[in-house]
């Protein structure tokens, strides 16, 4: 008896040497799959069935339960999924579908992600999506550029959220875009590095705006009212308009409240901060700052919108019949040019 069940064990060590040695790819799988391997019983049971070897093989080879296919086709299920309410879900999936062309249905699962991974909840998500959807068309390796872009010019966390809920059309501008309006504002406006991250923490579509109006909008605070840049970045400045500016300013100027300064900066009044002329709904500015009613500066905006509307006309005519005269010059020597190398051909 001890010889057979010695047998049987040398037996069950040769087909075991064999199974591996056949089927080698099974120690290749990690730790946590090692159950799956068929179980040899050694004595007078002997060895597992075939129909248990086969069953376990079957098992070994499906796919793990995290190796299924995500989701990538955009559903309001999937936003559910994703963690939005229905009524969110159906909102957003309606606001994706009424943009036009394929790049929205397929970078919206991506846009969607970003914005969750920057740190905005589901309710900041819609209403950045209500007011950009476009946002949706970007694709994700140029949002995180853009992202990583404004992080880099000091929009740390909680600025950076805020500004993207603000203005999320932000994102819709390219990197190149975005550091060409910083340089502009270090380079010819000569504000700081930190002015710059203060100016689009708080006014963040100055990137979009137009540089030829970005300039004239500095200068004319700059020179006309003698502001510094301290004081523009401090009543955010470039909120607003360039005629909303120069209304309140020139409204001030024509009631005997405002002097431009002279060439040492220097007045015969005290001239209101611009702070207390822009950074106020327009009652409190007639009433507090300009002392009148709003009737007289209803009265005067009209008036003023007809002189600047006048002086683009006569601006406009003035450059036409510039371009006439020069077109005119041009003719003349032409003509003059055709003329003498007449002569000389004659000659």
């Amino acid at each position: 008896m001890p010889r057979t069940s010695m047998g049987i064990r040398i037996a069950a060590r040769q087909i075991f040497y064999w199974t591996c040695r056949d089927s080698s790819f099974v120690f290749s799988l990690p730790h946590a799959r090692i159950h799956h391997l068929p179980c040899l019983r050694f004595g007078a049971r002997g060895l597992c069935s075939s129909s248990d070897h086969f069953q376990s093989n079957q098992r070994r080879h499906e796919p793990p339960p995290w190796t299924a296919k995500p989701v990538t086709e955009l559903s309001p299920r999937s936003l559910v999924v994703m963690g939005f309410t229905d009524s969110q879900a159906e909102e957003i999936y309606q606001c994706v579908c009424s943009i036009r062309g394929e790049g929205a249905a397929r970078h919206a699962l991506s846009t969607l992600t970003a914005l969750f991974v920057l740190g905005l909840n589901s309710s900041s998500v819609v209403k950045v999506l209500n007011k950009c959807p476009e946002l949706c068309s970007v694709k994700e390796v140029q949002l995180q550029q853009r992202i990583s872009n404004l992080r880099k010019l000091g929009l740390l966390e909680g600025s950076l959220q805020r500004v993207v809920v603000h203005y999320p059309k932000i994102l819709t501008v390219p990197v190149k875009s975005v550091k060409n309006v910083v340089l502009f504002l270090k380079e010819k406006c000569l504000f700081t590095t930190q002015q710059v991250t203060d100016i689009l923490r708080d006014s963040p579509a100055v990137v979009l705006e137009d540089k030829n109006q970005l300039e004239y909008k500095f200068q004319y605070v700059y020179f006309r009212m003698g502001v510094k840049q301290t004081d523009m970045v401090k009543c955010k400045m470039f909120r607003f308009t360039l005629d909303e500016l120069r209304c309140r300013h020139l409204f001030l100027e024509r009631r005997g409240l405002y002097q431009t300064p002279d060439k040492k900066g220097q007045t015969t009044i005290i001239n209101p901060k611009l702070a207390s002329i822009l950074d106020v709904d327009q009652d409190t500015f007639v009433t507090s700052v300009a002392r009148a009613s709003s009737e007289e500066y209803d009265v005067f905006q009209k008036l003023v919108a007809r002189e600047w509307k006048e002086e683009g006309l006569q601006g406009k005519i003035e450059a036409d019949s510039d371009a006439e005269e020069d077109e005119e010059e041009e003719e003349e020597e032409e003509i003059g040019g055709r003329n003498g190398y007449r002569k000389t051909k004659k000659k």
